[in-house]
């Protein structure tokens, strides 16, 4: 049986480069930032403190999947803190349960820091939320993109 572990970039900043490279070309690229601006936000989430966190899973030593806790992550509501981000799994990883693991990881972090409730938003994977117990909020309309489920998760 494959040994799962998650650890934080803080404990293993050598997984920086492989974190900031995954987030990229999944999500920041589209977005407009470059490579290194991408590293940089990743470099942040190394240092000591409560947030930004960035959560890595390994199989057998092997990184396989990324997870945030970060103050902001949906410029549409500015108004929502903390969030559950950049969840993100190697393609040969999915749909195999693995990102309970880190989502377990974020959910620990928030009540760590006595915080009651997470937010996070999708646009492919709300039933895997729904499912590790988050609920639907409501459909936000972002600026020049498609829509995106807001999902919240209450800790206390």
């Amino acid at each position: 049986m494959a040994e799962l572990r998650v650890v934080t970039v803080t404990d293993r900043p050598d997984l920086i480069p492989t974190v900031a490279d995954w987030l990229w070309h999944e999500f920041w690229r589209a977005d407009g930032y470059t490579p290194e601006q991408t590293l940089e936000a990743v470099t942040l989430a190394g240092r000591p403190g409560a947030m930004p966190q960035c959560f890595v899973l390994l199989q057998d030593g092997q990184p396989i999947g990324t997870a945030s806790f970060t103050a902001e992550d949906l410029d549409e509501r500015p108004d929502l803190t903390p969030w559950l981000a950049g969840v993100y799994m190697v393609p040969t990883h999915r749909r195999q349960g693995h990102v309970a693991s880190l989502i377990a990881a974020v959910e620990a972090a928030s009540r760590s820091a006595s915080i009651p409730t997470l937010w996070l938003y999708t646009n492919t994977a709300e039933r895997i939320y729904a499912r590790a117990g988050w609920q639907v909020v409501e459909t936000v309309e972002r600026r020049n993109k498609r829509p995106v489920t807001l999902m919240r998760r209450d800790l206390a």
